[in-house]
């Protein structure tokens, strides 16, 4: 018995396949140790044999194996950036100062987004481990002192704001103690007594901010209005923590919150409420992001030199890389004061309270 066949239409599609550096020798002329030395830019090849090699490598779409160079030179020229939050500007703004100082050094930057949480920073850190960057970035990290030391181990690493001790890698901080006393002693010149303070959680820097803020209040005999919500570095936990605060029995005249994005959320809620900003409170920032600076938030606040700390952060892996410096270097440098239209004179009335 003859078993009938059915006739299959086949999916396969013939494949593309990558030209080799053999077809670029062959195409020039020249040996392929020569189109080698090209591809690794040695200075040793004439301008004439050098300008065959790149024309014929064009001809046939020829890209190099990156990968495989970098491997024989132990040396990827890649910089890795885990950072804590994409959707924060503050952290945004940080890559602007430390891509170009990368860009000025030779060296290509990779980002990869922590997505808030310490499970996808140690996904991140492993990648780009896995991917052998010369270095690494952390910008904003909450992971583990131990998940980052031991990073450190393998590759250079700078963490940006991150305020520890360790000996294993390096640091590039803001003054975030003394960020939080120019907040408040800007609303206490503007007359301003009941000061609160919606805190960051757990996020970098907001421990700091916070026992700033309550060293400042009790410096100047104020420890009676200590007065903190817990938030986040985020607009919902801004709106979330002033929604408490102007719900409790004695509301605050102004607010100084542990950072901008918070503090959107924070005037977003004081505006719902009835209130006028800053007439009826004045509400302070910290970052000076760029969304800080729109016209229609115009947002007092602290500044981070932000470009300055990713250049720092920068050149500490160079410094490492070229030196061969092992020694922690922990940089701290300070923020100011950028005084907008969320601040203001407190009210008349609640003076006579």
């Amino acid at each position: 018995m003859t078993l009938g066949t059915r006739r299959v239409k086949s999916k396969w599609r013939p494949t593309v396949t990558q030209p080799t550096m053999r077809q670029v020798a062959e195409r020039a002329g020249v040996s392929i140790a020569l189109v080698s030395l090209v591809m690794r830019e040695a200075p040793n090849v004439s301008d004439y044999r050098r300008q065959l090699v790149v024309d014929a490598a064009a001809e046939l779409g020829y890209r190099p194996n990156v990968l495989a160079r970098n491997l024989a030179s132990r040396r990827t020229n890649t910089i890795g950036v885990v950072l804590n939050d994409l959707h924060n500007p503050f952290f945004a703004e940080i890559i602007d100062g430390l891509q170009n100082a990368a860009d000025a050094a030779g060296h290509q930057v990779l980002i990869g987004n922590g997505r808030h949480s310490k499970a996808g920073e140690s996904e991140m850190l492993e990648t780009f481990l896995q991917f052998r960057v010369d270095g690494l970035v952390l910008v904003g990290s909450t992971a583990s002192l131990s998940t980052i030391e031991a990073a450190a181990q393998i590759t250079p690493l700078v963490a940006v704001g991150r305020t520890t001790r360790s000996k294993k890698f390096d640091t590039v901080n803001t003054d975030d103690k003394l960020g939080a006393r120019l907040a408040v002693e800007h609303l206490l010149a503007l007359g301003h007594s009941r000061i609160a303070h919606i805190d960051g959680g757990s996020g970098a820097g907001a421990r700091a901010r916070r026992e700033g803020y309550a060293a400042s209040m009790t410096t100047v005999g104020m420890a009676d209005h200590i007065s903190v919500a817990r938030g986040d570095f985020s607009e919902i936990g801004g709106y979330k923590a002033a929604r408490e605060l102007l719900s409790r029995r004695q509301v605050p005249t102004a607010i100084f919150v542990a950072n901008d994005l918070s503090a959107v959320g924070a005037l977003d809620r004081a505006e719902e409420a009835g209130f006028c900003v800053p007439t009826d409170m004045s509400i302070v920032g910290y970052d000076n992001t760029s969304l800080a600076a729109t016209h229609h938030l115009s947002l007092t606040t602290i500044n981070q030199p932000r470009e300055e700390l990713g250049r720092l952060a920068f050149q500490s892996l160079l410094e490492r890389l070229k030196s061969g410096r092992t020694a922690a270097v922990h940089r701290v440098v300070a923020p100011s004061l950028v005084k907008r239209r969320t601040s203001g004179p407190v009210h008349s009335r609640e003076q006579a309270r």
